[in-house]
């Protein structure tokens, strides 16, 4: 079994690259079901963009990864292709769902397991299907799998989602792209990786355009050949790093970013009393100290993102007072707060809230990840604690974070992988 170790209290100082974002590969990945050959770059190379690989395989397109140019090279030339997406690759991955909307939409059916992923709430899939009826197709649940047929091809609708969501409103629009006629969504999500699926699909020959939080679509007739496109980067490992920047940095830089992307996230670290500075493709934490106390609620984009939630927790440990971070996106997503109080956090919770005291001096202890988040929340609380922290079950790290040992090693951290 993996674990990792890490000798905290060391501080840290250097350059620290920024991925590309899983969360935006993902959709893109499906969407080139709708396509003919694609060409994707700054692919973040980690576990679940694997499984989504071996998914697309099984469909029947054609994969190459290209490892040192974070590289991946798709064809769909294949004319027997699979409308299956099953359990075995689709149990530890909730993106795969994302797969339904643009077979059922291409090939006028589909046959999906339930989702896995993250153990955060229940999550469910009933936006994905309320959207996809809307565009006429027949679904059922049964034996565990989404079972979803439109015989006639989907038709263009008016849709209102009832709340935000994002992998609804990425779904809707990957069945859109094919669906005869215009499609308006309303009360969508809005997050740059919504953006980037657009991006894409309108250089693969779509009709779509982002108002506020309506997105206009018109079916696409003819799909565009030989496409290339850039993987935006992740905005959750770069908020990540800045709070480690936060909590033991010296000088740490960001390059080849875009502040204007997380500013809201800039804004609450400057109110903590982060020293940060921001140009045009770059930002420089410098070491910090009398880290204020804050109140703060997750939100839909541009609000402050659930996936930081556990991340900033920690930094709210160093604060001087009572901080407040209230929960609105998932339920059962304070799983690592007992974790870090055993490393000498004081969190309390009650209900979609939690608070947490502060000052308070974290020491090393052996703790257990449960999901992606939490699991880089206790790396964090390891780099600013006493002494040593060991991390079980890491795998839940693997599965969105791309060579984080390595990249903390290479600004000083004393953290490493090891095998027992």
């Amino acid at each position: 079994m993996q674990k990792l170790l890490i000798n905290g209290k060391k501080e840290l100082s250097g350059k620290i690259s920024i991925s590309g974002s899983k969360n935006a590969a993902l959709p893109i990945l499906a969407a080139t079901i709708l396509s003919n050959q694609v060409k994707l770059t700054n692919v973040p190379l980690v576990r679940d963009i694997f499984t989504m690989v071996e998914l697309l395989k099984f469909i029947g397109l054609k994969i190459n990864i290209l490892k040192k140019k974070n590289t991946i090279e798709i064809k769909n030339i294949n004319k027997k292709i699979k409308t299956l997406a099953p359990y075995k690759l689709v149990k530890t991955m909730r993106a795969g769902v994302l797969v339904l909307g643009p077979l059922l939409a291409k090939y006028k059916k589909a046959k999906i397991s339930l989702p896995g992923g993250c153990a955060i709430g229940t999550r469910p899939v009933n936006l994905h299907l309320f959207a996809l009826k809307k565009f006429g197709a027949k679904i059922k649940i049964k034996n565990g799998y989404i079972i979803a047929e439109a015989k006639n091809g989907l038709k263009g609708t008016n849709i209102t989602f009832p709340n935000v969501s994002v992998g609804a409103t990425e779904n809707a629009v990957l069945a859109a792209f094919h669906a005869s006629g215009k499609t308006i969504l309303d009360n969508c999500a809005t997050e740059p990786e919504v953006k980037d699926l657009i991006k894409f699909l309108n250089k693969l020959g779509g009709k779509i355009t982002i108002l506020g939080r309506k997105i206009l679509i018109t079916g696409c007739k003819k799909i565009k050949k030989n496409i290339n496109h850039e993987v935006i980067f992740d905005r959750i490992e770069l908020g990540t790093y800045m709070i480690a920047a936060a909590l033991v940095g010296k000088k740490i830089i960001f390059n080849k970013i875009d502040p204007t992307v997380i500013k809201n996230e800039i804004n609450i670290l400057k109110k903590m009393g982060v020293k940060l500075k921001t140009q045009k493709s770059t930002i420089e934490i410098f070491k910090s100290k009398n880290i204020k106390k804050i109140n703060i609620e997750t939100n839909p984009y541009p609000g402050f993102p659930t996936d930081l939630q556990a991340q900033i927790m920690v930094l709210m440990t160093k604060a001087n007072g009572i901080s407040k971070i209230k929960e609105n996106i998932f339920e059962k997503r304070f799983m690592h707060v007992p974790e870090l109080n055993r490393m000498g956090a004081k969190i309390k919770i009650s209900r979609d809230t939690s608070l947490v005291y502060g000052p308070q001096q974290l020491n090393g202890a052996e703790v257990m990840a449960t999901d992606l988040r939490a699991s880089v929340s206790l790396v964090l609380a390891g780099l600013v604690a006493e002494d040593e922290t060991i991390i079980n079950r890491v795998y839940h790290l693997d599965r969105g974070y791309e060579k984080i040992e390595k990249k903390l090693r290479k600004v000083g951290a004393r953290i490493k992988r090891v095998y027992r």
